[in-house]
């Protein structure tokens, strides 16, 4: 079995990809940077067990469907035809919308949306064809709700539920499974740049849950696919946004709009006392 990572130098999708290798299946990792992925194929290939000849990596940014085609379809001739795909590139620049420039909304709407369907594209055909081939699209916990500072990040992982609904009517009738998984927060090197991040505003929501980590995300989603499931959740509060959104979020919102308010008020008022402390220096 041939299975395709996008995302795959670290973090979930080099979980997931270090569960299928020691499994016997060929391996393709795609990421930005040539580096990790060398760094990513050596993690996987030191593993017991594993045959180095059944694992390759392929630099591309996954934003330009030209280099995700051509990449894929160098894949695809090493190893045979993608039989899984997991879309996994995503980044995550978390401010706040007025704070943010044109070009990082634009790169994460561009990475993990339109860089998801330019991997599905270069290989959808072909598993219609075959009839057979299923595809994981990696969202988030937070396309299940909005989220302060994460307007970009939301607004593209929210896509993606919109992108999988639609896709898997058009597949089913050929034999192509399509499903979505929402992880929460995961330990991954992007986590913990975001982390630093993170506004005080968001940590309301998101604080007091601990991460889980990539290798547990990674178990999840690859049991999930065998067992054909068309959405995977992570947790119990997830999950419930999930089926019960409509009930929830109303308080939930209304709490954290409460919370959020305050904050910006203490903001405003300690940066009202430190221009009027550098005033009197000033006089002094």
């Amino acid at each position: 079995m041939h299975v395709i990572v996008t995302g795959g130098s670290s973090g979930i999708g080099l979980a997931i990809a270090k569960l299928y290798a020691t499994r016997g299946d060929r391996v393709s990792l795609l990421a930005r940077h040539p580096g990790r992925l060398e760094q990513a194929r050596a993690e996987i290939i030191s593993l017991s067990g594993i045959d180095s000849a059944r694992v390759q990596i392929a630099s591309v940014d996954v934003a330009s469907a030209d280099q995700t085609t051509a990449a894929i379809e160098i894949c695809e001739a090493s190893f045979g035809p993608c039989d899984i795909l997991i879309a996994s590139a995503g980044i995550v620049e978390p401010r706040a919308f007025d704070a943010m420039s044109a070009s990082i909304f634009e790169e994460q709407i561009s990475i993990n949306f339109l860089g998801t369907a330019n991997a599905v594209r270069s290989v959808y055909r072909g598993m219609k064809a075959r009839r057979s081939g299923r595809i994981m699209m990696i969202s988030s916990g937070a396309a299940l709700v909005g989220i302060f500072g994460y307007t970009a990040y939301c607004a593209s992982k929210s896509a993606l539920v919109g992108f999988a609904e639609a896709l898997s009517a058009e597949a089913e009738a050929f034999g192509v499974r399509i499903s979505i998984c929402f992880p929460p927060d995961t330990l991954t090197p992007q986590y913990r740049r975001e982390i630093s991040m993170r506004p005080a505003e968001a940590k309301i929501l998101m604080g007091s849950v601990k991460p889980w980590s990539a290798e547990a995300v990674a178990a999840r989603i690859v049991r999930g696919l065998e067992q054909g499931k068309a959405k995977i959740h992570f947790g119990f509060s997830l999950a419930a946004l999930a089926y019960f959104g409509p009930l929830i979020k109303p308080p939930l919102m209304w709490f954290i709009s409460r919370k959020t308010r305050k904050i910006i008020g203490q903001e405003a008022t300690e940066s009202l006392a430190d221009v009027t402390d550098r005033g009197f220096d000033h006089g002094k």
